[in-house]
């Protein structure tokens, strides 16, 4: 008797260490389940930005000013696959300029600067504006966060639907293992996606810096679900 005794205290001490990722209730079985989408962003959020700094505002405004016109006639081969386009605003302030000494008379500069917004879902007219922006001298910055999928819903869904099939499936196995089937759906809960960065590599050009490719991203998604065990 004390054999028998200590051998099913064995085998329960193996099947709790197996069973650690999980938990099991009388009749239920809770699981995670994960799936992910893999894709290439397809579209930019962009942004420029003409400056001049002068000792008087007027003459800062209208370097500004010329840069813009220079842009606006530039880019007109382009214009109307630029979406939700904006440049109105030219902000105007005035800076200090530093001081070696006390007796030095304290100078002031006018900074004018005016951005220029938009959108492009065609990733062939990066290289083109960009090249257009280094000719007139705007200031940008590309960063993982500017380029995104033009149907990231879509592709959120389907993460998510990877997910609910993955848990399906490991409560089918962990069910057939005991000799049982998976039943229905008793509770589901959905954690949140994640984004990796885009993987972006620049190589230099005659004109500047071009972007040679836009690396892969991928949208992750978990659910927590518990079963009936039939």
């Amino acid at each position: 008797m004390k054999k028998t005794l200590s051998t099913l205290v064995l085998a329960a001490g193996v099947l709790g260490t197996a069973a650690l990722p999980l938990t099991a209730a009388a009749g239920e079985i809770s699981l995670r389940g994960e799936g992910t989408v893999n894709y290439t962003p397809d579209s930019a959020r962009l942004q420029f930005t003409a400056s001049a700094e002068h000792e008087r505002p007027e003459k800062a405004s209208e370097q500004v000013a010329e840069a813009m016109k220079q842009w606006r006639r530039a880019i007109r081969p382009y214009r109307d696959e630029l979406k939700d386009y904006s440049d109105a605003n030219l902000t105007l302030y005035t800076r200090r300029l530093p001081v070696r000494d006390n007796n030095e008379k304290q100078e002031t500069r006018a900074v004018a600067s005016q951005t220029v917004s938009f959108t492009i879902a065609d990733l062939e007219l990066l290289n083109p504006l960009i090249d257009q922006a280094q000719k007139i001298g705007l200031q940008y910055h590309l960063g993982p966060q500017q380029f995104f999928h033009s149907d990231d819903a879509e592709l959120e869904k389907q993460a998510l639907a990877r997910a609910i099939q993955d848990a399906r499936e490991r409560c089918q196995f962990v069910a057939s293992q005991l000799e049982q089937r998976c039943g229905e759906v008793v509770s589901l809960s959905v954690d949140g996606g994640r984004r990796p960065v885009t993987m972006m590599r620049a190589e230099a050009s005659s004109g500047g810096d071009a972007v040679s490719s836009i690396g892969p991203r991928e949208i992750n998604a978990s659910v927590s679900a518990t079963f009936e065990l039939d």
